[in-house]
């Protein structure tokens, strides 16, 4: 029996290594399975965020085409209202299922600013439904839709904790003959 009590504190040491490395590992296990999952997660909302926006995107590229056509805006690919009009139905029935995904897995933050700049998008395609035909009104559009834009991609950036980026906004020169 001495030959067991004199084994005792090494065969309890043993005990405890072995526990201290399964609850060592099992920590370790789940904190890398939570850093995975968030990172997995944070892939998935950033696909989300870039759908919505090429979405709302191909809608703000018909938009400027049909101004340039009423004479509102520069383009250089003027597009008719009516041969728009079936790219637009195209661009506002994607825009559905990107808008429902981005409900689902988006910030609040982000969701608001997205809403700001599907409006300001909504204000624009009105206008030009209405064939209107004032430079100066579309600017302020075009200037309130950018902003909302870049209020958008910045509430992204710091939902997935970039570092900010571009405005977007580049001086071109104009294309029409003065």
């Amino acid at each position: 029996m001495s030959a067991f009590i004199q084994q005792l504190p090494a065969l309890i040491g043993v005990v405890v290594g072995a526990l201290g490395s399964y609850l060592a590992i099992t920590r370790g296990d789940a904190a890398r399975f939570r850093r995975e999952q968030a990172a997995r997660w944070e892939e998935r909302r950033l696909t989300v965020y870039a759908d919505y926006a090429r979405a709302l995107k191909k809608t703000v590229t018909l938009a400027y085409r049909i101004a340039a056509h009423l004479g509102n805006d520069p383009h250089p690919h003027p597009l008719s209202p009516e041969d728009a009009a079936p790219h637009l139905a195209e661009a506002a029935v994607a825009r559905d299922p990107a808008g429902e995904a981005l409900l689902m897995l988006g910030s609040p933050d982000v969701v608001e600013k997205a809403r700001e700049w599907v409006v300001a998008v909504m204000d624009m395609e009105a206008f030009l439904r209405a064939r209107t035909v004032d430079s100066d009104t579309w600017s302020a559009m075009l200037e309130r839709q950018r902003t909302a834009r870049e209020r958008y991609y910045s509430a992204v950036r710091n939902d997935l904790a970039l570092p900010p980026g571009h405005s977007g906004e580049w001086q071109v020169p104009s294309t029409r003959p003065s």
